[in-house]
């Protein structure tokens, strides 16, 4: 865009003018100005012209959609935040993992409950185990004994008697599988309860302790298979 320099106009007006009335020289200034100011807007090409009278479009980047951890849903965990959740979605995840923490951790209190669905999911991640819920839970099934989680392999029916627990465990595996809950365990892929001790808890770092199961990370050197 042009610029007009107003101090060099008004020096030479005051320089010329004979006048002792200020408002003649002031306006013959103005109307200098405005003469020059015209005849430089009718030098201007019509794109020019538009650029100086329409917004130019921000080169400020766009905020990203996606929500912030601010709005993750909070959990806590007691028996009534677990008591206002919806019921679930049925889903082949949603299943497999209710029915791992009935058998498993169905006595435990909530956050042990969901300490324990933590490890399931720590192994759906790790390249060590299959990268299913209902895969992790099923591995080893059919030898007896020989499974990584003995309710599917102690060779006992898997019979859900206590509904109401069923259905509290459910809405624990659903915010899970949301990933609503906190990292609980700093990554655990195993866990044990205080009555017991495999050999592999001497082997393996503990990460925590929640309710009656002691919990730990397998380390990279050690395989599982």
């Amino acid at each position: 865009m042009f610029s007009i320099c107003l101090s060099s106009a008004v020096h030479a007006g005051a320089t010329v003018s004979t006048s002792n009335d200020p408002s003649v020289s002031v306006n013959g200034q103005l109307s200098a100005l405005f003469g020059q100011e015209k005849s430089e807007i009718s030098r201007l090409e019509e794109g020019d012209l538009l650029r100086l009278v329409v917004p130019q479009p921000s080169n400020a980047p766009v905020q990203s959609a996606t929500p912030s951890k601010r709005n993750k849903p909070q959990v806590s965990y007691t028996k009534a935040w677990l008591a206002a959740q919806p019921a679930p979605k049925a889903s082949e995840d949603l299943k497999c993992l209710s029915e791992a923490l009935y058998f498993e951790a169905r006595g435990e209190s909530v956050k042990g409950q969901f300490a324990v669905a933590e490890v399931i999911m720590n192994r759906v991640s790790s390249p060590r185990y299959p990268d299913s819920v209902c895969g992790v839970i099923n591995q080893g099934t059919g030898r007896k004994y020989q499974c990584q989680f003995t309710y599917t392999c102690d060779g006992n029916p898997e019979v859900i008697r206590e509904k109401r627990a069923y259905t509290n465990v459910s809405k624990v595996a659903d915010a899970v599988l949301r990933g609503v809950s906190e990292d609980l365990t700093q990554g655990a892929t195993h866990y044990h309860t205080k009555q017991v001790r495999p050999s592999w808890s001497r082997k393996f770092p503990r990460t925590a302790t929640i309710g009656v199961h002691h919990f730990y990370r397998q380390p990279s050197r050690v395989a599982t298979r």
